[in-house]
């Protein structure tokens, strides 16, 4: 063996030993990279510093360690005390939309797993957390500690009252909806400060981005989302309340005109979508149009209900479907339909049922399905999604009913 070849297999071991020893250390590290260019970045978040943020910070370390394989997908995780981890995209998102500046103060409501103030933290000078449920507080204190998130104050109470010790602050995050903005946190807003917060009915919420100009909030409305209940004195003046004996969707015939941001009225989560004219959809002249060009890309929107399975043993779901050149999606199992997951009072998956799927070209017709739901259900997740095929799918007059 001469010594060119001695030389290259020494560099082949050096490098082997370093890519094993950085897997050894982070073995999350490309599960993440490739979370941020997915779901981070092809959807529109631009701050370089919110994108290094998420890249940089351990989500893996903020959920349960049977969560810990399903860390970097872009999806809420139950972490207990019937609370959720947000998707990393709704966090970078929130996150972007704060503006976050190296000099602020930030008081985030609903600290959870503590995964939003940890991305926080490089980016602002001190985040104060509120969290309401004791052993998510504790938990949460201990995991920031370890992982020396030290700019980072939390503490158990009630976020509706806000922290008013380290009040005013520059920035305010709350990761949790009430019905309305609680006006603690108005009053301890700083003038010119900024405020997102998602507020509204509890399954119709809207993602809000909020300035205080003498005084008073100005609204900007952001997006359509969901969120976990905020608890406490919020709940308890909540006037609307979910019924979970008659659910129904809202907006199913797409009738209503887009936001003022763009975005389907009732629905979120929306990607690669558009609504769109066509005389000869069955609910009317306007019809929901999901496409995708690129194989592995999801075209998605979904929207939540309140579900009793005590009450609602079986539910009839209907809608109407067109499809263009639809294919199956990238791993050749998953095929594009509309789904329901159903979750118990803590939050945990209790299983799903579809309807579809639709492939190939098909002129409209009309699809459904009755299913059976588990009697430990109390709320459920209704979506339409190509999974990521490539191809053309629209859908009308989609229904989701009692069946008695």
């Amino acid at each position: 063996m001469n010594r060119w070849t001695i030389w290259s297999a020494v560099i082949a071991l050096v490098s082997c030993s370093l890519i094993s020893t950085a897997h050894a250390r982070d073995p999350y590290e490309a599960a993440r990279n490739e979370l941020v260019e997915t779901a981070i970045v092809a959807n529109g978040v631009k701050d370089p510093r919110v994108i290094a943020a998420i890249r940089n910070t351990p989500r893996h370390e903020f959920v349960a360690s049977n969560q810990r394989q399903q860390a970097y997908y872009d999806m809420a995780l139950p972490i207990g005390e019937d609370q959720t981890i947000s998707s990393p995209f709704i966090v970078a998102y929130m996150t972007e939309s704060l503006q976050p500046k190296p000099s602020d103060k930030v008081l985030e409501i609903g600290t959870g797993s503590g995964y939003q103030a940890a991305v926080l933290s490089p980016l602002v000078k001190s985040v104060f957390s509120i969290e309401i449920k004791e052993p998510l507080g504790r938990k949460a204190a201990r995991t920031l500690k370890r992982l020396n998130y030290d700019n980072v104050h939390t503490k158990v109470g009630d976020g509706y009252l806000g922290w008013p010790q380290y009040a005013p602050f520059d920035k305010i995050i709350v990761t949790c909806s009430p019905e309305n903005v609680p006006k603690p946190l108005v009053d301890q807003l700083k003038e010119g400060g900024l405020m997102v917060i998602p507020v509204g009915e509890r399954y119709q919420q809207t993602l809000v981005l909020f300035t205080k100009k003498d005084g008073k909030l100005e609204a900007e409305p952001l997006r359509p989302t969901l969120f976990v209940p905020m608890t406490g004195e919020a709940e308890a003046r909540r006037r609307v309340k979910p019924d979970p004996a008659n659910p129904r969707l809202e907006n199913g015939d797409f009738e209503e005109k887009l936001s003022e941001n763009g975005t389907v009225p009732g629905w979120y989560y929306q990607r690669q979508l558009e609504l769109v004219e066509d005389s000869s959809s069955p609910g009317g002249t306007q019809c929901l149009k999901l496409s995708n060009e690129d194989p592995g890309r999801y075209a998605l929107v979904l929207q939540g209900l309140a579900l009793d399975g005590r009450q609602v043993p079986r539910l009839k779901i209907n809608g109407w479907v067109k499809t263009e050149g639809m294919g199956l999606g990238p791993d050749r199992t998953l095929a594009p339909m509309m789904v329901i997951t159903f979750y118990d009072e803590q939050r945990r998956d209790l299983g799903k049922a579809a309807v579809g799927p639709f492939i190939g070209s098909l002129d409209w017709h009309e699809v459904g399905k009755i299913v059976n739901v588990p009697p430990a259900t109390r709320e459920a997740l209704f979506r339409v999604t190509n999974f990521g095929a490539v191809g053309t799918m629209y859908v009308d007059n989609l229904s989701v009913e009692a069946s008695r």
